[in-house]
């Protein structure tokens, strides 16, 4: 099915591919928090729009939350809704975004970071979808190799046929590798080898990587893409986001400088540049708070948020016939309509829904998170609802 261009793009300028080659060959990796958005969804499984865009603001926090916002990612259930939906969903993002930076723009405040995720079933699904990305002028495109069915070769994918793409174009954008082992087709292939990564590295248009993994798989991609990129060149993120309180602990004493020494070792004496954080999406705030902390090393900060921010993750577990079930998205969206950010909560199919019991337990436990750090942290750093 023929997807017709969305007005958006009516207002745009002709040149436009001109600046996606400008972009794509001078673009630094952004620092910073980086927010995978949630999904609005109807309960037909389509996109909201008008609460997709509250969704979006809410997460701009008017300059003091997302540094990125990756949208139609596994947090987004991109892998649960439709092709057109997500298409959709990538014109409503890049369009929303373009208007909160020109808000921004007139007022000094730093602009956000728009990334949409590409990955498809089919490698020629996934090409299909990148050239979309370039048509809305999206900041960079993000792509999970591993989640791709019919993809053998993963280094001849980007070197042939995604550069071929780019090529016949005319123009390019930075690309972001995603390695996460729970959405990989191929359970015995959790992780990129390192070897590809670093072939990857050596392409122009490849700016970095999300990694949830180990500090070990994330030294070992930092060593690997550090042989042909400058610092500024290859950016490595944590995509456990709990993993930054470990990366960042620099506690003094004998102890603490054996466990920085030992961070350091894992890391190849190279530290990540951002954090992706899914519950980011309810503390847009905080979080960015929390990443500042933790690269200034705050210890009284880095510990008051790893606490609040771990009790979170606690109250998205729940339990049925005597194990744990990770419901953190329906809670993402919970919470959300409880802050009144969203009226639909609904979830995918295929996603893991709350029962109203526990849509109570949960409104429970999220509000005296919610109270906890209120009372515990400067008013300027509590996340806000955004008209």
């Amino acid at each position: 099915m023929a997807i017709k261009t969305p007005f958006y793009k009516q207002d745009q300028s002709e040149d436009f591919e001109a600046a996606l080659v400008s972009n794509a060959t001078s673009y630094k990796p952004r620092h910073g928090l980086s927010i995978p958005a949630i999904t609005v969804l109807d309960d037909n499984g389509c996109v909201i729009e008008d609460e997709q865009r509250r969704v979006f603001r809410h997460l701009a926090q008017d300059g003091r939350g997302a540094d990125i916002i990756f949208g139609i990612g596994t947090t987004g259930e991109w892998n649960r809704i439709s092709n057109d939906e997500r298409r959709r969903l990538l014109w409503i993002q890049t369009d929303e975004y373009r208007r909160i930076n020109q808000e921004f723009a007139q007022r000094d405040l730093r602009p956000v970071e728009s990334w949409v995720g590409v990955t498809s079933a089919s490698r020629r699904a996934t090409l299909s979808t990148l050239e979309s990305p370039l048509e809305a002028q999206a900041d960079a495109a993000v792509i999970a190799p591993l989640s791709i069915s019919d993809l053998s070769d993963v280094v001849g994918f980007f070197q042939k046929d995604v550069s071929d793409l780019f090529d016949h174009r005319g123009c390019s954008i930075p690309v972001f590798l995603y390695d996460n082992a729970d959405i990989a087709v191929d359970p015995q292939i959790p992780h990129l080898h390192t070897r590809d990564v670093k072939q990857l590295s050596r392409l122009s248009f490849i700016s970095g990587l999300k990694v949830s993994a180990s500090r070990r798989v994330l030294g070992n991609y930092t060593k690997g893409a550090g042989h042909f990129k400058d610092k500024t060149e290859f950016g490595i993120y944590i995509g456990n986001a709990m993993l930054m309180f470990q990366v960042f602990d620099f506690d003094s004493g004998f102890v603490g400088r054996v466990r920085e020494y030992w961070n350091r070792y894992l890391l190849h004496n190279e530290l990540p540049i951002g954090v992706v954080s899914g519950p980011a999406n309810v503390f847009p705030r905080e979080w960015q708070r929390a990443w500042r902390a933790c690269y200034a090393g705050d210890e009284r900060l880095m510990s008051l948020y790893r606490s609040s921010f771990d009790d979170f993750g606690k109250s998205c577990q729940f339990r049925k016939q005597k194990r744990s079930i990770d419901k953190t998205i329906a809670c993402l969206k919970a919470g959300l309509k409880m802050d009144g950010v969203i009226t639909s909560d609904e979830v995918a199919v295929g996603t893991p829904a709350l029962d109203s019991e526990e849509r109570s337990e949960f409104a429970r436990r999220y509000s005296k998170i919610k109270d906890a750090l209120a009372n515990s942290t400067d008013g300027i750093w509590i996340s806000k609802k955004e008209v």
